[in-house]
């Protein structure tokens, strides 16, 4: 188990690591070096993190436990002549908070530069414009370039670069809260390497399997691979979810911070497996982990293609809540962090082959 500034770290280095959709080798790198003491590691041509515990001991039923390792971001489409960039976001991202905020740019050399989303001063704002709603293509990525030939040769930025926010993760030891970017998943792939850790000394009725899959947020695809890749008889899904305790009316909040982590009932992508969830709801209970439940209108998880797998595998969601995902600035806790934890551990030491049948 890693001590507490150990965790700190970790959800640290993984929230500042650059890995927008179809870009996530820093993140696959962190999954390897961080697992590798005690769990075998491959990386698939995706980028998918493959993590099979050592100390497993050919049981005949295996758990999968995922989480997904890239963020939303954006992607350079095409260079303007003054040197600046027309971009397309990659994930969902509202349009309305992108200008001025600091992005980093990959050059040609692998290397992450810092720009900025560009924002017209309000002195050049026209009347019609101050009326009209803003949209993708009238905002810019601007690293300080002059020209399209500077931005190519000086600043050896290409078309197709990746981009990131430029955030730093913090950590307030005062009040228990994180600030940074890409928390929906890496505080996700947090509390899966920190799940496999405590898993490694344990003489488990089930073998282990986890993954860090890529490019969830732009349809799952990673884990629509993977499948294919592991025999898995049940899979839990650890998710950055979205936190609605500042918006929704109180009677609607269904994940908070600091009330643990949220199981999700039935979103857009998956209805999950009532049984399974109740055993995991049930033993929340018992050994007094808080835990809440969520039923979502919209929203998806790399449970759509995992729970419709092979003959079907019984899947959950552990969602640990964030606050303003999907944009350059989340806020999340290590006291739901640790519970999520806790409750994916307890889950897996009690599962066996009779249980799992059950379910």
């Amino acid at each position: 188990m890693r001590t507490k500034e150990e965790n700190i770290c970790l959800i640290q280095a993984l929230s500042n690591a650059n890995g927008v959709s179809g870009f996530e080798d820093e993140v696959a790198e962190l999954g390897r070096k961080e697992t590798e003491a005690y769990c075998n590691v491959t990386i698939d041509s995706l980028r998918n993190t493959y993590m099979s515990l050592k100390n497993n001991r050919k049981q005949p039923c295996k758990v999968w436990i995922d989480a997904h390792s890239d963020e939303v971001g954006y992607i350079v489409q095409a260079i303007k002549p003054n040197g600046t960039m027309n971009f397309l976001t990659i994930g969902g991202s509202d349009i309305s908070s992108l200008p001025s905020n600091k992005v980093r740019v990959q050059t040609a050399k692998g290397e992450y530069i810092p720009g900025i989303i560009t924002s017209k001063p309000p002195h050049f704002v026209s009347a019609a414009e101050k009326n009209q709603g803003q949209i993708l293509s009238d905002l810019a990525i601007d690293v300080g370039a002059v020209s399209a030939q500077d931005l190519k040769e000086n600043f050896q930025i290409r078309m197709a670069a990746p981009v990131v926010p430029d955030v730093t993760c913090t950590y307030d030891e005062t009040h228990d809260l994180f600030m940074g970017k890409a928390f929906d998943c890496r505080i996700g792939c947090a509390a899966l390497i920190e799940t496999l850790n405590q898993l490694s000394t344990e003489m488990l009725d089930v073998e282990v399997e986890a993954t860090l899959t890529v490019q969830e947020e732009v349809g799952e695809r990673g884990s629509m691979a993977a499948v294919d890749n592991i025999d898995a008889d049940v899979c839990i899904v650890f998710e950055g979810c979205p936190a609605d305790d500042t918006f929704s009316p109180d009677y609607l909040i269904q994940v908070a911070l600091r009330k643990g982590p949220m199981l999700r009932h039935f979103d857009c992508s998956m209805i999950t497996n009532p049984r399974f969830q109740r055993f995991a709801l049930d033993l929340g209970e018992e050994l007094g982990i808080p835990v809440q439940e969520s039923v979502r209108s919209g929203g998806g998880t790399n449970g759509k293609y995992i729970h419709a797998s092979r003959h079907g595998v019984p899947t959950i969601v552990i969602g640990i809540p964030v606050r303003y995902i999907h944009s350059h600035h989340g806020i999340c806790t290590l006291e739901d962090y640790e519970n999520a934890v806790k409750l994916a551990v307890e889950i897996v030491k009690r599962l066996n082959e009779e249980t799992i049948r059950s379910f």
